[in-house]
C-alpha cells in the first residue's frame, strides 16, 4: 500500500465502518439529484403548459437539455483532473446549478413565449448544464479518493453513495412536482434550487470530513496569472460563464444541436475503431470491438428509457386515471417511481447475480444487455395493452407502475453492467476515451428519445392512438433487437477474453 493510501486508511473518524466524508458526499449528491430530478419532473409540463410550446418542440428541447447534461461532465472532469481538483469543481458546479434553478423561478413571467422570460429560461438551462458538467463526475471521484486503492470497502461505499442518488431521485419529483403543479412553477423550480443550496452548505461546512482529498493537483499553478489579469482558477470560472452564454445561444436550435451530436458520436466511434485496428494487439482489439458493440446499444436503450420524462410524463398527465385512494396524484410525482424501484430492487439484483455466479449460470454482460432491451420493450407493450383494454376510458394507473417496474429491471441489467464492462474491456491508455464515449452514447440516446417522443405527437388532440402506435412499434423493436443480442451474446463474450488477464497498456 502506498504511503498516501496508508494515510487515508488511518485518518479520521468512521461511521458504520466508513469515513464520515462518504456520508457528506451521500447527502450532497442526494440534494443535487433532488434538484435535477425535481426539475426534470416538471420541465416538460412547464414547456407545454406555461410557455405553451407544442409537444414536438417541447420534446426536442427536453432532449437537447438532457443530452447536454451528459456531454459537459467530460469537460468538467478534464478541468478537475488537470487544474481544479474534484472538490473545487463540485463547489463551482453547485453554484451554477443553484443559480440556474433560481433564475427559472424568478423569470417565470405571465405565461406564453414572451422573449424576455423565454431567454431567461434558456439562460437558466445553460447554467444548470454547465454546473452539472462540473459536479456530476467529480463528486463520484471524491468517493473513491476517500479509500486506498486496495480497500475492500470501495464497492460497498459506492453502493451507499448510489442510494443517495436514488433518495434524491425519489424525493425531488415528489416535492418539486407537488409545489410546481399545485402551487406554481416558480415554487417547484425554487425548491430544486433550495435543495442544491442545502447540498452546498453541507459540502462547505463539513469540508474537514473529506480528509484533505479532492484538492487541486498543483495549487500554486491555480494562482498563477493566466489571461486578462485573472488567475488560472478564475480564468476557468470566467470560461465556464462564457460557456453558459454559448449554450444559451445554441440550445434553442435543439434539433440541429442533436444531429451535430450524432455526427460527433459517429466520428468518435470511428476513431476508436481506427485505434483498435492500427494499434492494439489481436486480443485487445477483440475486447475493444466487444465494448463498441455494447456502446452501440446504448443510444437505443436510453432513447426508449428516457421517454420517462417526456412522452410518458405527458401520457400519464393526459391519458391515465391517476386517482389513488381518492386523490388525483399529479403526473410529475410518478417520476419518483423509478428511484423507489431502484432502491427496492438493486440489492435483489446484486444477490441474484451472486447466486447465479456461484452456480455458473450468471448471464454475460452482452446477455444482460439483451435481457434489458427485452424488458424495456415489454414495458411499452404492457402499457399499450392496458390502454387498449381501457378502451375510451383512461388507462388504469397500475399499468404506469408496471412499465416503471419493467424499465427499472431493464436499467439494472444495463447501466451498472455497462459501466463495469467499459472499465474491464478498455486498455489503460483508452479507458477515459471509452468511458467518455459511453456517456456520449447516452447523450445521443437522450436526443433520440426526443425524436421518438416527437413521433408520438403527445396526444395533443385528445387522441391516444398515435402514442400507442409508436409505443407498440418501439416495444416490439426493442424485444426483437434484445432477442438478437441474446443470440449473438456467446460470440461477443468470447471476444471479451475474460479469462486471459487484464487489457494491456498501449
Amino acid at each position: 500500500m502506498a504511503t498516501s493510501d496508508m494515510a487515508i486508511a488511518g485518518a479520521g473518524k468512521t461511521w458504520l465502518g466508513h469515513p464520515r466524508g462518504l456520508y457528506l458526499l451521500f447527502f450532497a449528491e442526494m440534494w443535487e439529484r433532488f434538484s435535477y430530478y425535481g426539475m426534470r419532473a416538471i420541465l416538460i409540463f412547464y414547456l407545454t403548459k406555461h410557455f405553451l410550446f407544442g409537444d414536438e418542440q417541447a420534446y426536442l428541447l427536453y432532449g437537447a437539455y438532457t443530452s447536454l447534461v451528459y456531454i459537459t461532465p467530460v469537460i468538467g472532469g478534464y478541468l478537475a483532473d488537470r487544474y481544479l481538483g474534484p472538490r473545487k469543481a463540485v463547489f463551482a458546479g453547485g453554484i451554477f446549478i443553484a443559480f440556474g434553478h433560481f433564475l427559472i423561478a424568478v423569470t417565470e413571467g405571465p405565461g406564453g413565449q414572451d422573449p424576455l422570460f423565454l431567454n431567461g429560461f434558456y439562460l437558466a438551462l445553460a447554467s444548470i448544464i454547465v454546473g452539472t458538467g462540473f459536479l456530476k463526475a467529480n463528486i463520484s471521484v471524491l468517493v473513491g479518493e476517500l479509500y486506498p486503492r486496495d480497500d475492500t470497502r470501495r464497492d460497498p461505499a459506492y453502493s451507499i453513495f448510489y442510494m443517495g442518488i436514488n433518495m434524491g431521485g425519489m424525493l425531488g419529483p415528489i416535492v418539486c412536482g407537488l409545489l410546481g403543479e399545485r402551487w406554481g412553477w416558480s415554487w417547484g423550480f425554487g425548491a430544486a434550487g433550495v435543495g442544491m443550496l442545502l447540498g452546498l452548505v453541507m459540502f462547505v461546512w463539513l469540508k474537514p470530513w473529506l480528509l484533505g482529498q479532492g484538492e487541486p493537483p498543483e495549487p500554486k499553478a491555480l494562482r498563477e496569472p493566466a489571461a486578462a489579469g485573472l488567475t488560472r482558477e478564475w480564468a476557468i470560472y470566467v470560461g465556464a460563464a462564457l460557456g453558459v452564454v454559448a449554450i444559451w445561444l445554441v440550445i434553442r436550435y435543439a434539433e440541429l444541436l442533436g444531429y451535430a451530436l450524432l455526427v460527433f458520436s459517429a466520428l468518435t466511434v470511428a476513431y476508436i475503431v481506427w485505434r483498435a485496428v492500427a494499434v492494439l494487439s489481436p486480443v485487445d482489439r477483440d475486447r475493444m470491438f466487444a465494448a463498441l458493440f455494447l456502446i452501440a446499444l446504448n443510444p437505443l436503450f436510453w432513447g426508449l428509457f428516457e421517454q420517462t420524462g417526456s412522452s410518458l410524463n405527458i401520457f400519464t398527465d393526459r391519458h391515465v386515471d391517476r386517482a389513488i385512494l381518492g386523490w388525483e396524484v399529479p403526473a410529475s410525482l410518478f417520476q419518483s417511481v423509478n428511484s423507489v424501484f431502484i432502491i427496492l430492487l438493486a440489492p435483489l439484483f446484486a444477490l441474484l447475480w451472486t447466486l447465479l455466479d456461484r452456480r455458473r449460470l450468471e448471464p454475460s454482460s452482452p446477455a444482460k444487455f439483451g435481457i434489458g432491451l427485452v424488458l424495456c420493450g415489454a414495458g411499452f407493450l404492457v402499457l399499450v395493452a392496458g390502454a387498449k383494454m381501457a378502451g375510451a376510458s383512461l388507462t388504469p394507473v397500475i399499468f404506469v407502475f408496471l412499465i416503471y417496474l419493467l424499465h427499472t429491471m431493464a436499467e439494472l441489467c444495463f447501466s451498472p453492467v455497462g459501466l463495469s464492462a467499459m472499465t474491464r474491456l478498455s486498455v489503460s491508455s483508452m479507458v477515459g476515451l471509452v468511458m467518455g464515449t459511453w456517456f456520449l452514447a447516452m447523450a445521443a440516446g437522450n436526443f433520440i428519445a426526443g425524436l421518438i417522443a416527437r413521433a408520438t405527437g403527445g396526444g395533443e388532440d385528445g387522441s391516444v392512438t398515435q402514442v400507442l402506435d409508436v409505443y407498440g412499434k418501439i416495444g416490439w423493436f426493442a424485444i426483437i433487437v434484445g432477442a438478437l443480442v441474446l443470440l449473438v451474446s456467446p460470440y461477443v463474450k468470447r471476444m471479451m477474453h475474460l479469462g486471459e488477464g487484464a487489457p494491456a497498456q498501449q
